[in-house]
């Protein structure tokens, strides 16, 4: 399969022209329906662009692409990009001709000034993986419908010094929701919390087997062998454990460590090497951080 070149799209007047989609009413933010779009071809497409991205998608038989993986969704979807992320679509006239649902588009420029320029960092999963999407009840799904049309509403009747700030409000109001459901579905999604947490452990074990060589794993590491983003796992260890994933990781090196020390003749230096430490300082100081005790302290404990 040809690999094409991803098409970068700067504006939102430039993604409506390359949709064939009349000009937008707001130079910065606009709300699209999918049915009302051009359909591309048959060829494999990918873009990037340099603004915001939310998607509910209906009907989508088609599948999308994330790096080299490529899902299928039976189910309605919502899917979060942030700038400069780049998402493909494989499909064929006939999937696409059934796919609809809306699309919000907003420039980073429209937060200018506002206090959510900021505060948009703050939602995890605009890094989500295209394979980690937010599947929504119907119920869920009315809420956020309803307020896409809010936006697209207020748009519409008119720009005016109310307008920026009424439309930052309801997008403040569908983050929240959304980061309300995604919290749902990581209890609820079809892989169980216990299978999430087995297959942790399983990775972390692994991992461990040969530090000294390897050095530490990483929350980067953790989350390839998982195979999801590393934010998506984090934000999902929280809700099932309230611990980030490298706290796990510190639970496992410190678990490994009081064993080291409490059954073998090792110094505190080796088995700070032995555990993937370049310094036994470092290990050293994040024992004692975790256990109140230094290594020397601990181990004398069981004398």
């Amino acid at each position: 399969m040809t690999d094409h070149r991803p098409e970068h799209i700067k504006t939102i007047a430039e993604f409506h022209r390359f949709r064939g989609l009349p000009g937008p009413v707001h130079p910065l933010v606009s709300v699209v329906r999918f049915e009302d779009m051009r359909q591309a071809t048959n060829n494999p497409q990918s873009w990037v662009l340099d603004f915001y991205a939310i998607a509910l998608k209906k009907n989508f038989h088609a599948k999308l692409k994330y790096g080299q993986q490529v899902y299928d969704f039976d189910e309605g979807i919502m899917t979060f990009m942030a700038p400069g992320q780049k998402i493909g679509i494989e499909s064929d006239a006939d999937e696409l001709a059934e796919h609809s649902g809306w699309l919000l588009i907003f420039h980073p420029d429209f937060l200018w000034n506002t206090p959510m320029a900021k505060t948009i960092r703050q939602y995890e999963y605009f890094d989500y993986s295209v394979n980690e999407a937010l599947f929504l009840s119907e119920q869920e799904e009315t809420i956020l419908n309803g307020i896409m049309l809010n936006i697209q509403m207020e748009y519409v009747r008119g720009i005016d010094q109310f307008t920026q700030n009424i439309i930052i409000g309801q997008l403040e109001v569908l983050l929240a929701y959304a980061q309300r459901f995604y919290q749902r579905q990581f209890i609820t999604r079809k892989i169980s919390s216990h299978d999430v947490l087995t297959r942790l452990e399983d990775v972390l074990s692994k991992s461990f087997l040969n530090l000294s060589d390897e050095g530490l794993p990483t929350v980067l590491s953790v989350a390839e062998g998982l195979h999801v983003s590393p934010n998506y796992l984090s934000s999902l260890l929280k809700t099932l454990t309230g611990k980030s994933t490298q706290q796990h990781i510190h639970d496992k090196l410190i678990g490994l460590a009081k064993e080291m020390l409490s059954t073998t003749g090792m110094s505190v230096s080796e088995v700070a090497y032995a555990l993937g430490f370049d310094y036994p300082q470092s290990f050293s100081k994040l024992f004692k951080s975790k256990t109140k005790l230094s290594p020397a302290e601990f181990r004398q404990s069981f004398n």
